[in-house]
């Protein structure tokens, strides 16, 4: 079983792998283990000028290490999360779940006020099982407290309707890409039709709804882009002209064959992976 101490651990020591990193803008780590007093938490805590941060599949990830980030990091505008339930534990013993809870997303809220573009991906949840730590409370909390822009959710099974209408709270938002989240019904996804600044709109996976909903909000708007993908229940019929981009197909290419970097290096079977950037000064 993984433990999280380090028994070579010496308090106040300066470690050879301890980096400079007043400067850094991006960091990106994937399929790392942390450990909580030299690890994570540690790297956080010195990231002042971070304005992007991408964790991906991060073994020993804690609530403590996202605290940590929004403590130190208030120039933070990007976050991108993915996660897999493992045990954790708890007063009540061990349970099954991702290892961030709600007091991450309220952490977030609190210090990171310039937030405007987040990602959350809960990779392998059973939709029938509570696995996920967050709950649809602590995401709606982030989400309107935040200038979100930009809104990806992968596999929050924990979201439904309820949850969509209160995003529509969140005035800024501009791209939202809902990946295999299976408890919103067309209920919920024709309430976008009256987000005030939706423009770019991604479904993936989402068999919740239907024709019937997709068609109010392509009626009531003019979306910039529109991406539809192995979504069973909409046909192609519903988008045609509904954008000025338009991208409908009745399969879905699959995680890990996603256009975007962060979620493609996640799966990467390469253990361990770190980028970062400096802004050098002057």
């Amino acid at each position: 079983m993984f433990n999280p101490q380090d028994p070579s651990y010496i308090p106040n020591c300066r470690y050879r792998y301890d980096f400079c990193s007043e400067n850094l803008k991006e960091l990106c780590l994937g399929r790392i283990i942390t450990v909580d007093e030299i690890g994570l938490c540690s790297v956080l805590g010195k990231c002042k000028s971070l304005e992007k941060l991408c964790l991906q599949f991060v073994l020993g990830l804690t609530d403590s290490d996202i605290v940590t980030l929004a403590q130190n990091c208030k120039n933070l505008k990007s976050i991108s999360l993915q996660l897999e339930p493992m045990f954790c534990e708890e007063p009540e013993g061990r349970v099954f779940r991702t290892p961030l809870t709600d007091d991450s997303l309220k952490a977030l809220a609190l210090g990171c006020r310039m937030l405007q573009a987040v990602e959350l991906t809960m990779f392998s949840c059973e939709p029938s099982y509570p696995e996920i730590g967050f709950s649809q409370e602590g995401l709606v909390m982030l989400f309107q407290s935040c200038p979100i822009r930009d809104l990806v959710l992968c596999g929050a099974n924990i979201f439904d309707d309820e949850g969509m209408k209160a995003i529509l709270s969140a005035r800024f938002l501009e791209s939202l890409e809902l990946m295999d989240c299976k408890a919103i019904t067309d209920a919920g996804i024709r309430l976008h039709a009256y987000s005030p600044s939706l423009v770019n709109l991604t479904l993936r996976q989402c068999d919740g709804f239907s024709d019937a909903g997709v068609s109010e909000i392509v009626s009531s708007r003019k979306l910039n882009s529109l991406i539809i993908e192995g979504c069973s229940r909409v046909s192609q019929k519903v988008v045609l002209g509904a954008a000025k981009s338009v991208h409908c197909d009745q399969h879905y290419p699959g995680y890990g064959e996603l256009d975007r970097s962060s979620v493609k290096s996640g799966l990467d079977l390469v253990p361990k992976i770190f980028s970062w950037v400096w802004d050098s000064p002057l």
